[in-house]
């Protein structure tokens, strides 16, 4: 905080220091000037002596005695001469080496050089007037920098900074040092709780200071995700991405009801799916990421009974829709249909987030009209006349941009014209990404047609055993297989297809401490023997 603080307010002090000096300086010629008396001293040509002259304002502090005797003047000088308080000043001209001279006995009593502004002239009252000005307007100018030093106290918190410093430096003051055990103990972090954290260290018998200051406002505290149990294991898709920030929207529900819709569809057996749920509660606990083939197996078991297929067999489970090699267009269509509704939520997802960050309006005007395009046009598949609600979307966001523009009409119109450019742009997108649903179908056709060559190879043995040998084998080969291609595919329909319309990865998530791999009462000694 201090760092930061230092970092903008260094320049601003700077700027004070020099204004200080200025104002210093222009309060010993005026000085200087009043007490010289009424007698004429030119000094605009002071300031202009030649070359090998030079000419300067010199102020001697006295010493420990009653007079400036240890102050000489040194020969080859002209010199005239005031007293203020315990100051002397002394305009000089002479030789350079005369005037250094001078300048390091005033630097010995503490004193200083200072030179004649070469914006002085010959008239006394007239230079008093330019030296009143000038303070003045330092003046002004001081004042104007002590605000903004004052502003950025404000903003760094300045003052909380500081009495933590001041409370830090009162502890080692009251307490002294932390010198008398072996275990030395710094907590930092996040807390939803100080009571109840100040409670546990008062209980264990520490011997601490409790502070619990704001969080600066550049920092971002971390994020928890909480969702029902069967929902959890899901949280590792949007986890691929990152953590949705605070007015983000976490989809892990919504992907635990879509990611196994989609594996079963494109898995649909009820014996192969009965394997992947069987694995899945067997091997969850040493891989926790398997877990997701129990709700995955499930939804294939549940497809199954729709394809009517058992270990690759047909026939033996009724199909309650159609058998996916008699039917492919529907098996085609369906996943089609859903992705586009689908992407449709993800669009209002969006409008969603934008409601909980309080930029709904800008949303409505800037975004919303890829939803209304976007609509009109799957629509339009179903009833040619939807296309005037794509041709209303994009007029909507053609005036919307424009509108939120806010400056002359050449803008606006630039504004307009370049949103629908951008609109037709995101329109190819999302249809290319609706189009990319019809892989779920034809992995449906893919699984179907490898379970159709199981059984047909299982056939052409000509007996009972070689029957099972190769229906086993064949299964086997599907389950490792389509267990592998089918999850990438899930994977990638849900975080390229339809991630990409809302989550943002702005949140940081909270990541707990490890416990130590010791106990407090091991010796390092007795761990390394």
């Amino acid at each position: 905080m201090l760092r930061l603080w230092a970092a903008d307010a260094d320049p601003v002090v700077a700027q004070l220091q020099r204004l200080e000096s200025e104002r210093s300086a222009l309060a010993l010629w005026r000085a200087a000037i009043e007490r010289l008396g009424p007698a004429e001293l030119d000094l605009g040509a002071l300031a202009n002596v030649g070359p090998s002259m030079e000419a300067a304002l010199f102020v001697v502090r006295r010493g420990a005695g009653p007079t400036f005797a240890d102050v000489s003047l040194p020969p080859n000088l002209l010199a005239r001469e005031a007293q203020i308080d315990s100051d002397r000043l002394i305009v000089a001209i002479g030789t350079r080496e005369a005037m250094a001279a001078l300048a390091e006995q005033a630097a010995a009593q503490q004193g200083r050089k200072v030179d004649v502004p070469r914006w002085l002239g010959a008239d006394r009252d007239a230079n008093l007037a330019l030296i009143a000005q000038r303070e003045a307007a330092r003046e002004r100018d001081a004042r104007a920098l002590r605000a903004d030093l004052t502003a950025l106290d404000m903003r760094h918190g300045l003052e909380g900074a500081l009495a933590d410093v001041a409370r830090a430096a009162w502890c080692f003051e009251q307490v002294g040092p932390i010198d008398g055990g072996a275990i030395l103990s710094r907590m930092t972090g996040w807390t939803s709780d100080p009571t109840q954290m100040a409670t546990a260290l008062d209980v264990s018998g520490a011997r601490a200071m409790v502070h619990f200051p704001a969080s600066p406002p550049h920092a971002q505290p971390p994020l928890l995700l909480r969702n029902p149990r069967w929902v959890q294991p899901f949280e590792l898709f949007s986890r691929l991405l990152g953590m949705p920030g605070r007015a983000g929207a976490d989809p892990s529900g919504l992907v635990a009801v879509v990611a196994p819709l989609l594996f079963g569809y494109m898995f649909g057996d009820v014996g192969q799916g009965l394997v992947l749920l069987v694995a899945g509660l067997a091997l969850s606990r040493r891989m926790p990421a398997l877990r997701l083939l129990v709700p995955g197996g499930i939804a294939a078991i549940a497809f199954g009974v729709v394809f009517g297929s058992l270990f690759s067999v047909e026939g033996i489970v009724p199909p309650l829709w159609v058998q996916p090699i008699d039917a492919p267009l529907p098996v085609l269509v369906v996943p089609l249909v859903g992705g586009a509704f689908l992407l449709t939520l993800g669009l209002l997802i969006g409008g969603l987030e934008a409601w909980w960050a309080r930029e709904f309006p800008r949303w409505l005007l800037a975004e919303s009209g890829l939803v209304v395009v976007y609509v009109g046009i799957v629509l339009a598949f179903v009833d040619t006349g939807a296309l005037y609600l794509a041709l209303i979307g994009v007029a909507w966001q053609m005036f919307g941009n424009a509108w939120l523009e806010r400056r002359p009409l050449k803008r606006r119109l630039r504004a307009g014209l370049l949103a629908v450019l951008q609109l037709v742009e995101k329109t190819i997108q999302i249809l290319i990404n609706t189009l990319s649903f019809v892989r779920v179908g034809a992995f449906a056709l893919a699984h179907a047609g490898l379970s159709a060559a199981a059984v047909a190879l299982a056939e052409r043995t000509g007996s009972v055993v070689g029957y099972a040998v190769a229906l086993v084998a064949g299964n086997a080969l599907i389950l490792v297989l389509e267990a592998l291609v089918v999850s990438i595919q899930t994977t990638r329909l849900v975080l390229f297809e339809f991630f990409i319309r809302f989550f943002v990865a702005k949140g940081r998530a909270f990541r707990p401490l490890a416990p130590p791999s010791i106990s407090t009462g091991e010796s390092l000694h007795e761990r390394t023997t």
